[in-house]
């Protein structure tokens, strides 16, 4: 046990059983979970995370059967050559002393398929098929395939199961008014509607015995109108208890809930606080869960008697040896989940293999495998961004001699300015993590150095890997070159002053960021600082006591420092391309501070009198003409690759690599640059 940390990785007593440590892997499905062939890879994907001493993993969900299903032929657990397969899994796990709990999810009117069931006849938002509401038969036949598959998951060799009743899912779908219109003995009064997790939990306990572990995600805070009250969800924790579950877990917030749970703006250990209100309201243990990403929060957390776990899940995609480097005192190792969505969750909703934007190796760890280099050789890596970084720390990790150059008096590239954002505050871990490793894997690190291709050709490097970045854009409008107009990067590298209304010239990521950016007042909230979780709750609408339905409250007016005016020449929506799971919230907390979004632009000229625009409809034809009378318009138009030394290196007969913004720049794609630069170095 680290003395640094003696609350987190004090073992847990379960009575017949025990944990290492009090860190729980929650589940997050991976997309390996919905095909056969994928099941050697899910093993060695969970494997590594418990030779990296996570004391208990939870999988991804598994329907007990076809009608709980999240997608056609998604991941299910109803028959014995399924259970079977698994065995590959939990053998590794349990060979590399894990300990791994399979979670029973029944998407119920989440299930984006025809067969979905609920308990009532609802249509869910991110859903296009209406559910059929069960009859009470059904419903007692849901409650046996739930059983059933709990007793093939300890056929297969799992140390228990999490029985999925929060997030919007099937079983929270009975216990809220707002999906729960039945009139019989499962709807009504809350005691009826809190029978089935009941009985779900009381029947898997007789049918899996007594050394079975029996995980309850509960739903503490369920964020939408008509969900459960405080009072309920003590009463359901209670009886959950009663029934034979081992540990209650942390849920939080439906998936069409409007509130942000886990995005990066949303503050560490935001909801903990969730939890703290129900410890001690039942004798097993406690878990809670959602943006704790750092040993030192999850310690902070269980000293402070809110929980006996904390549930990470994204964080340990993004360093499978989270638990191991906190033992052995390597926190400032630990390759931090920084909360973007953009490979994890956003893959996993576009029916895409889930992964890290910090960490391309998740779920890829039989594909992307770092060995020794067969021969020591020497390589230049010209730029230190996201791409470059990746790359150069890959190929040290290769035994390779790596020399790093960087024109700037600093590592980070694109994210020293993204880390400005607020909400953002998470890259500064990234660029923490990966100023470790240089030091750690003796990087010959070269800043303010820029180079040329003689300097490369003098320097006798075995390979070269240009990641050089990008320039911004500068869009062809009439009066560019006036005084008022500012580039993003006179914004927020240079620090130049912005008025008090401003017009954003593109709505991509960067138009977004610089909008929040400028939207905030930094005399009140200095820069870097993140908000506190209370200031978060009333931005939000969260209830601090998390009583009345669904913990909502009302949001709390936030006054803007400037007039801000967003822009984009496309007619779709604005923001359209920003990330699946997380576009909703930039563009949400934009609104709220009452920036102007529009679309179809048309950017006539800039001169004294401001920007003129007109704005056309879908067909083309313009059908308003404004002039916004700013001090300042801040282009945000988009990027060109800046490959200047790429072809002057090329010119000389010497092969490069070209990677990250250099190589593509559409948008800034930090995922895509940090995945090529570590698939570069690892093929070298």
């Amino acid at each position: 046990m680290s003395a640094t940390y003696p609350n987190l990785l004090k073992p847990l007593d379960l009575g017949f059983t025990e944990l290492n440590n009090r860190v729980l892997m929650g589940s997050m499905h991976t997309g390996l979970e919905d095909r056969f062939w994928n099941i050697h890879k899910f093993a060695r994907y969970f494997a590594e995370r418990a030779e990296g001493g996570v004391g208990l993993m939870v999988t991804g969900g598994y329907s007990p059967n076809v009608a709980g299903q999240l997608s056609p032929l998604a991941s299910t657990m109803n028959n014995r050559g399924t259970a079977i397969l698994h065995r590959h899994v939990t053998g590794a796990v349990h060979e590399a002393g894990g300990k791994i709990c399979l979670q029973l999810l029944h998407a119920g009117r989440y299930g984006y398929q025809p067969l979905i069931v609920s308990a009532s006849a609802t249509k869910a938002p991110i859903s296009p098929f209406k559910a059929r509401a069960l009859s009470s038969r059904g419903v007692d036949k849901q409650i046996r395939d739930f059983v059933s598959a709990a007793r093939l998951a300890q056929f297969a060799g799992y140390d228990g199961v999490e029985v999925m009743g929060s997030e919007g899912y099937f079983i929270n779908q009975f216990l809220c008014e707002r999906t729960n219109k039945r009139t019989d003995k499962w709807g009504g009064r809350y005691e009826n509607r809190m029978q089935l997790p009941v009985e779900i939990v009381r029947r898997i306990r007789e049918a899996v015995g007594t050394e079975f572990i029996i995980i309850y995600r509960l739903s503490m805070l369920d964020l939408v109108e008509g969900g459960q009250t405080w009072d309920q969800v003590v009463m359901l924790g209670k009886a959950i208890e009663q029934a034979g579950a081992t540990i209650i877990n942390t849920g939080i917030g439906w998936h069409e809930a409007r509130v942000p749970t886990i995005v990066t703006s949303v503050p560490r250990g935001g909801f903990a606080d969730v939890t703290a209100k129900f410890y001690g309201e039942v004798d097993i243990p406690v878990c809670t869960t959602n943006r704790i990403n750092t040993p030192e929060k999850g310690e902070e957390i269980i000293a402070a008697g809110k929980a006996d776990m904390v549930s990470m899940a994204r964080p340990l995609l993004a360093d499978s040896e989270f638990v191991r480097k906190a033992e052995q005192g390597r926190a400032d190792e630990i390759n931090t989940c920084i909360a973007c969505n953009q490979a994890c969750l956003d893959h996993v909703f576009k029916a895409k293999r889930a992964s890290c934007l910090v960490n391309p190796r998740a779920c890829h760890e039989t594909e992307l495998v770092l060995t020794v280099a067969p021969v020591a050789r020497r390589v230049a890596v010209v730029g230190a961004g996201p791409a470059g970084l990746a790359a150069a720390t890959t190929a040290a990790k290769r035994g390779l001699k790596v020399t790093l150059f960087e024109a700037d008096d600093r590592i980070g590239g694109q994210f020293n300015y993204a880390k400005r954002i607020p909400g953002k505050e998470e890259f500064y871990e990234t660029l923490r993590y990966y100023q470790r490793q240089i030091e750690l894997l003796g990087i010959d690190l070269c800043l303010g150095a820029r180079v040329d291709a003689d300097d490369l050709v003098s320097g006798g490097y075995d390979d070269v890997i240009i990641a050089t970045g990008v320039k911004p854009r500068t869009p062809k409008i009439e009066g560019i070159d006036h005084p008022k107009v500012l580039g993003y990067l006179d914004v927020l590298r240079g620090n130049k002053p912005v008025g008090r209304t401003v017009a954003v010239v593109g709505a991509g990521g960067i138009g977004f960021d610089v909008s929040e950016f400028l939207s905030h007042d930094f005399e009140q909230h200095p820069e870097g600082e993140p908000v506190s979780v209370a200031e978060w709750q009333a931005e939000w609408g969260v209830n601090p006591e998390f009583e009345g339905p669904g913990g909502l409250a009302e949001r709390q007016a936030t006054t803007a420092p400037r007039k801000i005016y967003l822009m984009q020449r496309k007619t779709g929506k604005v923001g359209a391309g920003l990330g699946k799971t997380s576009g909703w919230v930039h563009r949400s907390s934009l609104k709220h501070r009452d920036v102007e979004m529009l679309r179809g632009c048309r950017y006539d000229r800039i001169d004294d009198a401001g920007l003129h625009v007109s704005i056309l409809d879908k067909g083309g034809k313009v059908c308003e003409s404004r002039v916004l009378d700013v001090e300042n318009v801040v282009i945000c138009a988009g990027q060109e690759p800046d490959r200047a030394l790429f072809d002057a290196v090329s010119s000389q007969g010497i092969k490069a690599h070209l990677i990250g913004g250099a190589d593509v720049a559409d948008e800034l794609d930090a995922k895509r640059a940090i995945r090529q630069g570590t698939e570069v170095a690892a093929g070298l």
